[in-house]
């Protein structure tokens, strides 16, 4: 889904951490889950999510994710 209004609010969530298993979403620890932020639309979520990847790029284990937090808040639409 691209985001097309500008002004338009998609809120997303970036966060990352250490997974248990490569094969799985299964994370070390929770506790120390790294919350990038939250963001208006994908295109400033995306930035995000790729710049802590590529920061993170020599731990294999390591993984960020971008979580669609508008269809959450809003299911229907």
């Amino acid at each position: 889904m691209t985001d097309t209004n500008e002004n338009e609010q998609l809120l997303h969530l970036v966060f990352g951490g250490e997974l248990t298993d490569l094969k799985e979403i299964t994370f070390r620890d929770l506790e120390n889950l790294d919350v990038v932020g939250i963001f208006p639309n994908y295109e400033a979520a995306r930035a995000a999510w790729k710049s802590k990847a590529q920061q993170t790029v020599d731990n294999a284990h390591m993984r960020y994710f971008v979580v669609h937090l508008h269809k959450f808040l809003n299911p229907d639409g």
